[in-house]
């Protein structure tokens, strides 16, 4: 999830989510050369959409904490993982 957060999400991160969706959808972790670049391309289309969705969204809410959000997954990590 990257709407509404505070401080908000960088181009970084959005194309680290970008390059998560092209992996899942080839099923490539790392492409090879003959699909590099189609691979980088689509890595760059998906987060110029995602750019623009993102800045296309209006909420009403109050942003996100980052860091509220994190604790938050890790508690559900830790109750469906436990040590």
């Amino acid at each position: 999830m990257l709407f509404n957060f505070e401080p908000p999400v960088t181009p970084g991160e959005v194309r680290a989510a970008s390059l998560q969706f092209v992996r899942k959808i080839t099923g490539f972790n790392k492409p090879s050369k003959a699909n590099e670049a189609a691979f980088q391309a689509a890595i760059d289309a998906v987060a110029g959409a995602s750019m623009h969705l993102l800045a296309s969204l209006e909420t009403n809410a109050p942003p996100r904490s980052r860091e509220e959000e994190a604790a938050k997954a890790r508690a559900r990590s830790a109750e469906r993982f436990p040590a």
